[in-house]
């Protein structure tokens, strides 16, 4: 099993009171506390399902779908998804969602409570493990949009591994990757939770040939400004400006 000590953010989030929780906050006391500390879900969560009556509902969904760490089905399920959907937050809670993609199985199982995806070049700018150096916790979705379109939640919390520290650890890493890209780090995540996404809304997809330019900086051929950003004025500018 991966033992990878997992560090606590480097400042605790700064509480950003709004009036619903204040309010739900000050009428309601979290039913779930007292009887099961370790019940899934966020105090929040619990406020609110005693407030709109839905504590059985989501009582059966945690008791039926919910689990601290993955099963065969999951397992098995990540080893064939090509995308994911990463959601993380900074220190404050300011958040990000991101898309990372690869070939089917590129997010690795390490074992029940542990998987581990690569991090390559990108535009330099990683947000996504930014947030992680000060706030650990993560959201992935995984999503099958073609055949079973259904998707699996996995949250927990993550810390970024060198490619060569996380080798020496799980020497069963994969040697070869898609397009012959060298991963410069991983993220390694510790499961913390996983469960069902159902598939009411999911579309159905068809994958297709398309033309891809890769291992290009051009910006054009990337589709770098589709929204016409380049040139328009940043608060930014005017500080560095004035400064």
């Amino acid at each position: 099993m991966l033992d990878l000590e997992l560090s606590d953010p480097a400042a605790p989030p700064v509480p950003i009171p709004t009036p619903i929780s204040a309010l739900v906050e000050s009428q309601l006391n979290d039913p779930f506390r007292q009887e099961s500390p370790t019940l899934p879900g966020s105090a929040g969560e619990h406020l609110l399902q005693s407030a709109y009556g839905t504590e059985k509902r989501a009582r059966r969904f945690y008791d039926d779908q919910v689990l601290d760490r993955l099963n065969a089905e999951m397992k098995e399920f990540i080893g064939r998804m090509e995308l994911a959907f990463v959601a993380t937050s900074d220190a404050r809670g300011e958040c990000d969602s991101s898309l990372r993609a690869g070939p089917p199985g590129f997010i690795e199982v390490l074992d029940d409570q542990h998987v581990c995806y690569p991090e390559y070049r990108g535009n330099g700018v990683m947000a996504s493990l930014g947030n992680i150096s000060e706030n650990p916790h993560v959201g992935i979705l995984l999503v099958d949009f073609v055949t079973d379109l259904i998707g699996l939640h996995v949250n927990g919390k993550a810390r970024i591994v060198e490619d060569a520290d996380l080798r020496g650890i799980y020497p069963a890493l994969p040697s070869e990757f898609d397009r012959g890209r060298t991963p410069e780090r991983w993220v390694v995540v510790q499961v913390e939770e996983a469960y069902i996404h159902c598939r009411k809304h999911i579309p159905r997809m068809m994958p297709v040939l398309r033309e891809r330019t890769w291992g290009t900086d051009d910006v054009k051929r990337k589709g770098g400004d589709y929204f016409g950003a380049k040139g328009m004025p940043r608060p930014w500018h005017e500080v560095t400006a004035g400064s």
